[in-house]
């Protein structure tokens, strides 16, 4: 019997920002924030997550002692930082953690390091040319100073049909030894384009191969996943494994679940379990890419919160760009209790 996906539903939204674009020439985040990674760390709570500035993604770090209130991001890996496949710009969205939802992210370590999954855009500009999936380690405990292999360690040019045009966000697990990366991928870059989840499984985390039965979560024609079904984020709970991944149907995005016994197998919750919100919320577009955490049987749903843009928005004062997202792209937080009581 497939597990129900009641249990996760967060109906309670925060309803602002906990982090958003500077609006300030130079900052990584002049026009937007994207993609939260949750985790504790040392005491306290991190975001991992990626900011944009008109010439394409960087990844920057911040911190929470109550999961609301974020300080300003660190940038890890600043622009043009060697001259190798990943220098336009980093969108590291996921460090090797522990897996299970109801104990504490705690970061795992791998022969004495921190690791981290990321992708790069070869050109400048918002998701420009076709993304590669590179990783990164640190044995830094602030975890600002990284290092990264010199080439990617998996690429669309070997991939099949549905990847070739590109790999987006990684989510690295390991389970007994063995190391399961998902990630999303496009089947072209010219819009419109199709993007699933597939997997690869390594011994080493360089050396990966793709499952045969790729893509594992497909799109699902009329539903609310038929163009994207992408950005997985997979936790342990109980006996069990749950996906929680993003939908789009080519007006709005909502996030989903899938239910697995063995990380191979999954089968879709065929409803959403976040919404995006009615006109003039923060997530009237896009309620999308989520961060799923519990803190003392809260869950914490982190997303991509996207609405049309206002003259109000801190981007506002950015000159436009060309390529620039004519929208308001924040991180937001939902939850299955209500922000008042907790």
């Amino acid at each position: 019997m497939k597990k129900s996906a009641q249990q996760y539903k967060t109906n309670y939204k925060y309803g602002r920002p906990v982090l958003e674009g500077s609006g300030k020439n130079g900052t990584y985040n002049s026009l937007a924030v994207d993609c939260p990674f949750v985790f504790w760390h040392n005491g306290s709570y991190r975001m991992l997550h990626v900011g944009f500035d008109g010439k394409g993604y960087q990844t920057a770090l911040s911190e929470s002692k109550d999961l609301l209130h974020w300080s300003e991001g660190i940038v890890l890996f600043p622009r043009e930082e060697g001259d190798g496949w990943d220098k336009v710009g980093i969108a590291g969205l996921w460090l090797l953690k522990e897996n299970d939802l109801r104990q504490k992210p705690v970061l795992k370590k791998i022969n004495n390091k921190y690791w981290m999954i990321y992708h790069s855009y070869p050109n400048e500009g918002y998701e420009s040319g076709s993304a590669q999936i590179g990783l990164a380690w640190t044995e830094d405990e602030n975890l600002l100073k990284w290092n990264r292999f010199d080439t990617p360690i998996l690429s669309y040019k070997d991939g099949g049909a549905w990847e070739q045009g590109g790999l987006y966000k990684g989510c690295l697990i390991e389970e007994k030894g063995t190391y399961y990366l998902f990630y999303n991928a496009k089947q072209r870059d010219i819009s419109p384009w199709h993007e699933q989840i597939g997997m690869a499984v390594s011994e080493d985390m360089l050396q990966w191969r793709r499952f045969e039965q790729n893509p594992i979560i497909k799109n699902t024609a009329g539903n609310w996943d038929c163009m994207f079904a992408a950005d997985p984020y997979i936790v342990k709970d109980g006996d069990g494994w749950v996906m929680f991944y993003y939908g789009y149907d080519g007006s709005v995005a909502v996030n989903g679940v899938a239910f697995s016994k063995d990380l191979i197998h999954w089968e879709k919750w065929n409803e959403p379990i976040l919404k995006n919100g009615t006109y003039g919320d923060i997530d009237c577009y896009y309620a999308h890419k989520p961060s799923v955490i519990m803190e003392n049987d809260t869950i914490y749903h982190f997303y991509c919160a996207v609405r049309e843009s206002r003259s109000e928005d801190n981007s506002a004062n950015i000159a436009t760009v060309s390529d620039q997202p004519s929208e308001y792209r924040c991180i937001t937080v939902a939850s299955n209790k209500p922000f008042g009581k907790m």
